[in-house]
């Protein structure tokens, strides 16, 4: 269901932060729990003002906000990213609002000496949005699927970090994942698209924990792409490092590259390649969400020699006299 963060403080889509600041705290105020106790609509309320604040407070979340909608920014951004970094603490302390967070949302709040409470976020989306945002819900890994401890967010989403290879980015994937949300492990079959991108989520749909109303929420892996060992990545380009001997970058040889697609391919080095020049493999570098491909380049480093015998050191004097 779309949310108009606006229409939900009462301002305009050109409101300051001073402007949005100052209805925040007074819908706050009107919504207090102490002054609605007992009442669950004025509660829903509260949560509502909660969230559109922790948006457009946010200069970077109300600019996606503006930007993409309120469809489009939820599939974005799940609750625990819209709370994440949201200081309850210094912010109810700041507008004056001095209730107990702990007492309206049953959690016992720790308490500090002189400041009030110091109310943690693992607190308040057990209490508010009906779990826990860290559990250890995922179970063993599954046919190499290396995976962190996941998010619950509100009705039962999951928001899991799935790092993937740049192989898998090139050719596409087919991982097994395998899950215990309710105490019996499920294997999940999770397909990784060619060009997908990091930080973009895949949705799975009923598969993450059970919600307050019971139902079962959806389950997001958020895409984590790994360094690489040997390719460095340069938007859809790649680059690798090859090491050729002197005299083949005088001559000119032929060498042979691995490639992101379970390949590989020779390439001529031309005579007089110098070292740090970079070899053009059209067509092999990452593809896009639209099937484009990116290219591989290889950079050339020429080889020194630690140890030379008396005849190459000879040798390369000559070399050196004769202005090589």
């Amino acid at each position: 269901m779309a949310k108009d963060y606006y229409k939900i403080l009462g301002v305009s889509r050109n409101a300051t932060q001073e402007e949005i600041k100052k209805a925040y705290r007074r819908l706050a105020l009107k919504y207090h729990p102490d002054r609605n106790r007992g009442n669950k609509e004025a509660e829903e309320r509260f949560k509502e003002i909660n969230e559109a604040y922790a948006v457009l407070s946010d200069p970077e979340k109300r600019r996606q906000y503006d930007k993409f909608g309120s469809t489009e920014f939820h599939r974005r951004y799940t609750q625990e990213d819209i709370f994440r970094d949201f200081d309850f603490e210094s912010i109810f302390r700041d507008l004056g609002i001095g209730f107990d967070l702990g007492s309206f949302f049953g959690f016992g709040g720790r308490r500090r000496a002189s400041t009030g409470f110091r109310l943690d976020l693992g607190d308040l989306f057990s209490q508010v949005f009906g779990t826990s945002p860290e559990e250890d819900w995922f179970t063993k890994e599954s046919h190499q699927s290396r995976h962190t401890r996941q998010n619950f967010v509100s009705s039962g989403d999951v928001v899991l970090e799935l790092p993937v290879t740049l192989e898998e980015v090139a050719q596409g994937a087919e991982k097994v994942i395998s899950v215990a949300p309710t105490g019996k492990a499920e294997r999940i079959k999770v397909k990784i698209p060619q060009g997908i991108e990091d930080g973009q989520k895949l949705r799975i749909t009923a598969q993450g924990a059970y919600g307050p109303d019971g139902r079962r929420g959806d389950l997001y892996l958020k895409i984590k792409i790994e360094e690489h060992p040997f390719f460095e990545r340069e938007g859809q380009d790649v680059i690798c490092d090859h090491e050729i001997k002197f005299s083949e970058a005088v001559f000119g040889t032929t060498i042979e590259v691995p490639t992101l697609y379970g390949k590989r391919v020779r390439v001529k080095v031309p005579p007089g390649t110098r070292g740090g020049a970079k070899l053009r493999l059209k067509g092999l570098g990452l593809p896009d969400r639209t099937g484009r491909k990116g290219d591989q380049f290889v950079r050339i480093n020429i080889k020194v020699p630690k140890t030379l015998t008396k005849e190459q050191k000879d040798l390369i004097k000559r070399f050196a006299e004769e202005g090589l």
